[in-house]
């Protein structure tokens, strides 16, 4: 079997690449191309591009870069002819993804898609799109097969695959030490994999660590970006690159930038603030189209607020402090949200969502 597999971004390329490990264990022979990453090429993926160079975020960034993801869409069409998959398999990345699949499903491939496209926060009309571009999907939120199910998807839940990735992980015992932590309370700042991201949000993480002298800060770094890039607000923190799961396995509290790193956060029992921010202008536009209450994966799988929400303007500094004060100083409010991610964790339940997923591709 020929899989092709188009992953956009970090979280993503895991998954991709935990799915492309259990593929190639029930067909060690298939031969596997595809956009991703290093856990993706880990996995025996020949890599074609890599996921960072597709990393837009918002309405204006989109607009503002659009001759060259339509060179990605020709780019990618032109691989999947040449390569002539038996499947192509899309994992999240839904601006671009979606409308691969159309294309990819007009030219006679089946598509599966991974990590469904969040239809029933925003444009429901996407569901629309899956159900005729789209031979199944695959998602990892309990209530989103019920949602799909209703436009007549070929849906499965799989389990969700952040399980699996927590699973494999074993603490550097060694971690506090070979990284000199101080014998502080630790917040982890976790301000995004994407360099527009980490451009929004770590300017006011930077000013949050000159407020307290007895608290070790530190950032969650991604390698493709130099130690400048995180310091170039200054600050007092110390940056600790590719250990986000030993950071997160010894951090009080934590400041996380809306997205994967949410959830992944109340998976190991880390008292959050979740922020976010973004240009004034995708801000406004999708102020008028979401459609939930909540942006954080946690709040989102517990249908109320687990954790707080600091979006565009209330992400001060102020309101920051004051958020975060509560969970490293007030015990009540630290284990009710403990307590609560508990019962996140018990409606996720424990899986094997790559396992899960690739059997259901061969079952396809």
């Amino acid at each position: 079997m020929k899989y092709f597999i188009v992953a956009g971004e970090k979280s993503g390329d895991m998954h991709a690449g935990n799915l492309c490990l259990e593929l190639a264990k029930l067909q060690p022979n298939s031969e596997m191309m595809g956009w991703g990453g290093e856990k993706m090429e880990a996995a025996g993926v020949n890599i074609l591009k890599n996921y960072r160079e597709l990393a837009f975020m918002g309405f204006w960034e989109v607009i503002k870069n659009l001759s060259t993801i339509l060179g990605f869409f020709k780019l990618a069409k032109k691989q999947i002819r040449y390569f002539n998959p038996d499947v192509v398999i899309l994992v999240d990345y839904a601006g671009f993804n979606l409308k691969l699949a159309k294309w990819a499903k007009k030219e006679g491939f089946k598509v599966v898609y991974y990590i469904a496209p969040k239809a029933w926060a925003w444009r429901a009309s996407r569901a629309e799109t899956i159900k005729k571009y789209v031979d199944l999907l695959l998602v990892i939120f309990p209530f989103e097969k019920a949602f799909f199910e209703k436009y007549g998807i070929n849906t499965r839940f799989v389990g969700n695959p952040l399980f699996d990735e927590i699973a494999k992980f074993q603490a550097n015992p060694k971690f506090r030490e070979e990284n000199g932590l101080a014998n502080k309370r630790i917040v982890a700042l976790l301000p995004g994999s994407r360099k527009q991201e980490i451009e929004n949000m770590l300017g006011l993480m930077s000013n949050l660590t000159k407020e307290y002298s007895d608290i070790q800060w530190v950032v969650a770094g991604i390698s493709s970006f130099d130690m400048d890039f995180y310091t170039v607000n200054g600050g007092d923190f110390k940056v600790i690159y590719d250990q986000t799961y030993d950071l997160l396995s010894i951090a009080d509290a934590a400041v996380v930038t809306s997205g994967t790193a949410t959830l992944e956060t109340a998976l190991f029992n880390v008292p959050q603030v979740v922020v976010y921010k973004t240009s004034n202008f995708s801000y406004q536009i999708a102020k008028r189209l979401v459609k939930i209450k909540y942006i954080s994966l946690v709040n989102l799988v517990a249908q109320k607020e687990v954790v707080r929400e600091l979006i565009q303007e209330e992400y001060s500094l102020e309101n920051t402090k004051k958020e975060l004060e509560k969970l490293l100083f007030d015990n009540k409010i630290r284990d009710n949200q403990l307590m609560e991610y508990r019962r996140i964790t018990e409606t996720l339940g424990t899986s094997k969502a790559s396992a899960n997923a690739a059997l259901e591709i061969l079952k396809l």
